[in-house]
């Protein structure tokens, strides 16, 4: 009998080679390449399992959609991002830091759906029985229709699934599932491949809706390959900071829904609750009549979000002065500070910039970039800007302020919360379908944030 054959492959990507590397070709992670025996083929080993016949090909009308046969899971949030509900089939993969509240997440989601008769299967392969129990129990997701199993074998959980036949499927987590048709340890790439991709068979097959938790790496990303990402319907991360209560749900990838939508929850003692106000929320301990606070009105999916930007500028001895973003884009950030130094003649080089976004949320879109520039120079200038103004606009490199989508729902957000000054693309104003309840100020070039501080602007200085 000869010798085992074996290769070493990427845990990240799956590239294969014939001897080890230190990084790899091609994805570039380091110290990624793992040596993995060839299966042996035989029967009764490796893989192999039986193949079903080919189903005949259908009319493209004669196929249901999944519209009407949404399950909504009856908490808010949660189905604000999903697109409506599960979708029988669909296989949704959940990740997030260590503690953020996946695990509550979904055992409260399972325990609601429990309750409106749907059987439910939660697969724990970290905690043992009696732990989730006790958990279940305090967030209240006790319900007859719910069933737990401490397996990490996944001949033993598709036993369990063809056994039950549930509605759904929760598997905690994806990284400690096994088959026994595979030799490597679980969590390697082979062992998550093989998990994943046996799951999404069933679900497929049995329309059972499956849920997958899975591990982040240090970066942020899922841990375990990307092809753990493309084999699935639904990729949404779980994002938190542990100093702050609340909790935002984002999808990244949505085969039923769409992929801009955000979900708000707060931490308490009794679960996740969701936030139906995140507006109140994130303004809740505004500082008044601080210089850099500014109120930006953002979108995140069809939902408008009011959020403080805090900026701060302070003088450097330091040859090189420090440039620091949480929550906004580091390279968008340094290219309206250059516009800022180059329209308005504002001195920054020898300047420390700190910009925040408080609540920890993450702002994407350019129509934070009026109210950015507007905080630097509040800052700049040591002059507050009016707690019941707002601002939000896209800004161009020769200064311009272009227009943004859906100023209507920004307004009406504003003008829901009390404020009552907006100061936004004029192109935006010019396309108001009716009058708001609150005053609009269009602007079409940056230097009219000039007219916010005319103490300062009169004295011609720069305090920086």
């Amino acid at each position: 009998m000869g010798a085992r054959r074996s290769h070493f492959e990427c845990q990240q990507c799956g590239y294969q080679a014939p001897r080890w590397l230190g990084r790899c070709p091609d994805c570039g992670a380091w110290a990624s390449l793992t040596e993995t025996a060839a299966p042996e083929v035989g029967p009764g080993r490796g893989r192999e399992r039986p193949v079903p016949g080919a189903a005949p090909p259908v009319l493209l009308s004669d196929v249901p959609g999944y519209a009407h046969r949404r399950a909504p899971t009856g908490i808010g949030e949660f189905d604000r991002v999903l697109g409506g509900g599960l979708v029988p089939g669909g296989v949704v993969l959940v990740g997030g830091d260590p503690g953020v509240g996946k695990s509550t997440l979904l055992l409260q989601a399972a325990g609601a759906l429990a309750r409106r008769e749907f059987a439910v299967l939660y697969v724990s392969g970290e905690e043992s029985l009696a732990q989730v129990s006790e958990r279940g129990r305090r967030l209240g997701a006790d319900a007859p229709g719910l069933y737990l199993a401490a397996e990490t074998s996944l001949e033993a959980v598709l036993e369990q699934i063809a056994g039950l036949k549930p509605a759904v499927v929760i598997v905690d987590s994806i990284q400690t599932v096994w088959s026994r048709g595979l030799e490597s340890a679980a969590g390697s790439l082979s062992q998550v491949r093989e998990v994943a991709g046996r799951l999404t068979e069933v679900a497929k097959r049995e329309e059972i809706s499956v849920w997958l938790i899975g591990h982040v790496t240090k970066e942020g990303s899922l841990a375990g390959p990307r092809a753990l990402e493309h084999l699935v319907d639904t990729v949404i991360y779980f994002e938190g900071d542990r100093q702050h209560s609340h909790r935002i749900l984002r999808a990244t990838k949505n085969r039923f829904g769409p992929t801009d939508e955000i979900g708000v929850f707060e931490m308490r003692a009794d679960g996740l609750a969701p936030v139906d106000n995140p507006s109140a929320l994130f303004l809740a301990e505004r500082p008044p009549q601080a210089t850099g606070c500014i109120v930006v009105a953002t979108l995140e999916g069809t939902r408008p979000i009011l959020l403080e930007l805090q900026a701060l500028v302070t003088p450097t001895g330091a040859a090189v002065p420090r440039r620091v973003a949480n929550g906004l884009d580091t390279q968008r950030v340094a290219m309206l500070l250059a516009v800022l130094e180059k329209r308005l003649g504002v001195r920054l080089g020898d300047a420390d910039v700190f910009l925040n976004v408080v609540g920890g949320l993450e702002v994407r879109e350019p129509a934070a970039d009026l109210g950015v520039m507007a905080a630097v120079l509040s800052s700049v200038r040591n002059a507050p800007v009016e707690p019941t103004w707002a601002f939000f606009g896209e800004v161009g490199l020769g200064g311009e302020v272009r227009g943004v989508p859906q100023a209507e729902k920004r307004l009406l957000e504003l003008a829901r919360l009390g404020f009552t000054r907006a100061i936004l693309p004029r192109a935006s104003v010019e396309t108001l379908v009716g009058s708001p309840t609150l005053e609009t100020t269009g602007v079409s070039h940056v230097g009219a944030l000039e007219d916010l501080f005319p103490a300062r602007r009169a004295a011609g200085r720069n305090p920086v």
